[in-house]
């Protein structure tokens, strides 16, 4: 009841876009970023992206870019509290890694759970965290390129699909 009394009490918000970016992504040198669009009172669009294009040393290497999009429900108000989400995913993929190399694509979606704190009047941090499935097809083969080496593989993939502590700024 009391859940229900505070949801009322909130004033319509007339902010219905933010930017954000996930720190964990920035933790793994990954550039990312995102915008989310208010539906109604308590639904939301959140349209995010990541993208690493680095080689480590050795000549190790992880190189993906990734969407996300994301269908969020709201329990008391967009931009505060706790949400639900179903979201799908899809990008491409190239990883070399002692003496292997992987590349390919990867399709799916999934179901997540959140909550969004409010810092100030435009700053939020959010944490998520989401599972689902992923459909990976991909090429493996030896370190040097070889075309005649290389094996065509799929898998199918359930477990987590989704993990972010999350920055936003709400205009």
């Amino acid at each position: 009841m009391l859940f229900f009394l505070t949801c009322l009490s909130q004033a319509a918000s007339a902010q219905k876009v933010a930017v954000k970016t996930n720190a964990l992504y920035w933790l793994t040198t990954t550039l990312n970023g995102g915008v989310e669009v208010a539906l109604r009172p308590r639904s939301t669009l959140d349209l995010s992206a990541a993208y690493n294009p680095w080689t480590f040393s050795g000549g190790e290497k992880i190189h993906f870019w990734l969407a996300q999009p994301e269908y969020r429900h709201w329990f008391c108000e967009k931009f505060e509290g706790h949400f639900v989400g179903l979201h799908a995913h899809g990008g491409q993929f190239f990883a070399a890694f002692d003496d292997r190399r992987y590349d390919g694509n990867f399709v799916g979606g999934g179901l997540s759970y959140g909550f969004d704190w409010i810092l100030s009047p435009h700053w939020n941090i959010e944490a998520t965290i989401g599972v689902g499935y992923a459909y990976i097809w991909y090429k493996e083969g030896p370190w040097l390129p070889c075309i005649k080496c290389q094996q065509n593989r799929y898998k199918h993939y359930i477990g987590p699909t989704k993990v972010g502590v999350t920055f936003t700024y709400i205009f």
